[in-house]
């Protein structure tokens, strides 16, 4: 068995850091792989201290000043990197993904809605060992791994596939914060668990918001999310998403487990994260009710489940049950009900993004999905369309996850033959050009709808903010070709609007002065208006904070970008090739004319450092991201979604009740906006205005 401190000892970075380090330069190499080694052991202890109980003891701003540090130790001397916690930033991109054959079978479970046949599943085993108990767990819905650790090191990973052999996505694994380079405690010398890797619901919805604001499909529902990141051969690209991990069996070690619940209690102590919603239950009938609690607290939790597992919890008892091809005898799922509905295609309508992306949507004869009427799916893509071989008229069934729009899943009945993709744009008859499953419009801002939704992306509340630019006043705008791009809005004038239908002088005027309002905005909003592919509010942020000037971010090189937090490769590149295209550049002057953005404050202040906040409503004072923006710059860390990791939670008007709630839960203090100016106050923050 290998040896682990539960707790580094002696190790000045556990419990209150100093992150007030010498210039490396000052270091010799020794000094240099010591100190490393420190950093190493004791962001190890916060990772676990956050990720597996739940229960941080330092700040976001200083576990990131720990990690920054490591990283420079580690470039600067050149040092040895395996195993170490910046290598969860992603290694060099694969051409494609190897198999490799599992240490032992991942089987599949027998499965069904129906309590009977749990019911029948439990005489069975009784009729064959006797009474039982049942260790009871969520059945997640997302995507299977096994995890190998060789002397607690982690060694590989690799998809379930066929059961006997999976994809390699060690690389890709490796960047989950959730799963430990090293395991902690009395750990065995070779151990193979699974897991199930899946995109928490709150960051799953964050996460879409994004790809929408950049003109991208939304991922149809969590588990599609965590399956294409995974597979993904770039492991930076899913070191940039929010993917984590559940444990919950051993597929091999060297250590013996007496019982299911003992695996669940010894998971934890070596480091490996597992659900607390996990039961041991005296019979099935205590097992079905289990199943009827979890199903009726299913939107509350924060990863999607469909349906539990119920082990026999005595392993002597398993192993004398024994296996099938495919599945133990000792274990059962008992599903939920699915979360899909049965209905027809009426039509397809194909509609035009920001970026010039044609997403294909089924028109649907209204139905019920998870108590919601759904009329409309997304088909996302021609490639998705010729692969389900949907038409008008079809029978479908489609799914619904989270808040995004439903998606067709599978033709039931068809016979009219799947839908011909248009070969021009629907909005402006330019020719579609198409991009490996994707297809584009290539008329640019002359394509009206292209300009609509730039124009009503550089409007929106996530950008400058500009009240009465709505979809149906940037239509009217366009339609009447008072607004060929997005320069021209600063031109407008009231008489130019009053003759607009439905236009009076005072909401010609109000408009007028909302544009007028947004000529020096701060450099962040600006960023984010001008529709950058994967620049969202956060990173405009970063960005702001790193350069400070708009011209400083249009300047910056690939390798500039790259440095900034929250800037991977495929981001840089992204930024990098908007700059770089001459019709943006055109717009980019043209808008230059009439605005100019606020240089950002770069200093770094230190008056918040190492306190996390997290707003919801509307603040009076200041908006939402001047607010986070103020924290940022004096050193503290906000963030969109309440855990017990968050300090404060500034509560404006019409806050959103699930980030109370979680506040209530994990003992988050919380401010309204008095009370935060209070705070800033004795910090010795000054805010303007």
């Amino acid at each position: 068995m290998g040896r682990g401190e539960q707790r580094p000892g002696d190790n000045p970075y556990v419990e209150a850091p100093d992150t007030d380090f010498a210039p490396a330069a000052e270091l010799n190499e020794e000094q240099a792989r010591e100190q490393a080694e420190l950093l190493r052991e004791a962001i190890r202890y916060h990772d676990h201290r956050y990720y597996v109980e739940a229960d941080p003891v330092i700040g976001d701003r200083t576990y990131d000043a720990l990690f920054a540090r490591l990283r420079e130790l580690e470039e600067a001397f050149d040092l040895d990197r395996e195993g170490s916690p910046t290598q969860r930033v992603g290694g060099e991109p694969v051409d494609e993904l190897d198999t490799v054959e599992h240490v032992a079978p991942m089987l599949s479970v027998d499965q069904s809605g129906d309590a009977a046949d749990v019911r029948a599943f439990d005489e069975r085993v009784r009729g064959e060992v006797g009474e039982v108990e049942y260790f009871c767990e969520p059945k997640f819905d997302g995507l299977s791994v096994e995890v190998v650790y060789e002397d607690g090191r982690y060694e590989r990973a690799a998809t379930r596939g066929d059961g006997e052999v999976g994809d390699d996505v060690t690389a890709q694994v490796r960047t989950i914060p959730s799963v430990p380079e090293r395991l902690r405690g009395d750990y065995p010398d070779r151990l193979a668990v699974r897991g199930e890797v899946y995109m928490p619901r709150e960051a799953f919805q964050e996460y879409n918001r994004e790809r929408v604001e950049r003109g991208e499909d939304p991922f149809a529902n969590p588990r599609n999310a965590a399956a294409g990141t995974l597979r993904q051969l770039d492991p930076t690209v899913v070191a940039d998403r929010p993917l984590a991990v559940f444990f919950f069996s051993v597929l091999a070690s060297t250590a013996d487990f007496a019982t299911s619940a003992g695996v669940y209690e010894r998971l934890p102590a070596w480091g490996l994260r597992t659900t607390d919603r996990a039961e041991l239950v005296s019979d099935v009938e205590a097992a079905i009710d289990y199943r009827d609690r979890l199903l009726a607290a299913r939107d509350e939790l924060d990863f999607e489940v469909d349906g539990v597992v119920l082990k026999v919890n005595d392993r002597a008892a398993c192993e004398r049950l024994g296996t099938t091809s495919r599945a133990p005898r000792w274990a059962f799922a008992y599903k939920f009900p699915a979360r899909s509905g049965e209905t027809t295609v009426r039509d397809i309508v194909v509609q035009v993004g920001r970026t010039g992306r044609l997403t294909p949507v089924a028109l649907l004869d209204p139905v019920e999905v998870s108590g919601v009427e759904v009329s409309r799916a997304s088909l996302h893509n021609p490639e998705e369309i010729r692969r389900l071989g949907v038409g008008v008229g079809d029978e479908v069934r489609v799914e619904r996850a989270g808040d995004v729009i439903p998606d067709v899943v599978e033709v039931l009945d068809g016979g009219n033959g799947h839908f011909e993709f248009p070969e021009t744009c629907p909005a402006c008859g330019s020719p579609v050009e198409r991009e490996g499953p994707l297809a584009f419009c290539t008329g640019g801002l002359a394509c009206p709808a292209q300009l609509e939704r730039a124009v009503e992306y550089y409007a929106s509340r996530e950008a400058l903010d500009i009240e009465g630019l709505g979809e149906k006043a940037v239509e009217q705008l366009v339609d009447a070709g008072l607004v060929e791009s997005l320069p021209d809005l600063y031109e407008l004038t009231v008489g130019d609007l009053q003759e607009l239908e439905g236009w009076g002088e005072t909401s010609a005027e109000n408009l007028v002065r909302e544009i007028a309002a947004t000529t020096e905005p701060a450099l962040a909003d600006f960023l984010t208006a001008l529709g950058i592919p994967e620049v969202g509010d956060t990173t405009a942020r970063a960005l702001a904070r790193a350069f400070g000037t708009f011209g400083a971010v249009r300047e910056a090189s690939e390798d500039q970008l790259r440095d900034v937090e929250d800037v991977g490769p495929t981001v840089a590149a992204e930024i990098r090739d908007f700059f770089d295209s001459e019709r943006n550049a055109a717009v980019i002057d043209g808008l230059l004319e009439h605005v100019d953005p606020r240089p950002a404050d770069t200093g770094d202040g230190e008056a918040l450092a190492g306190e996390t906040f997290v707003f919801t409503g509307a603040l009076e004072r200041f908006t939402r991201d001047d607010a986070q923006e103020l924290v940022e710059r004096h050193g503290g860390s906000a963030t969109g979604s309440v855990s017990g990791n968050t300090d404060y939670l500034v509560v404006g008007e019409d806050p959103g009740r699930t980030k109370q709630e979680d506040a209530e839960a994990e003992g988050v203090p919380q401010l309204d906006e008095a009370a935060f100016l209070e705070l800033l106050a004795e910090r010795g923050v000054e805010v303007d205005g």
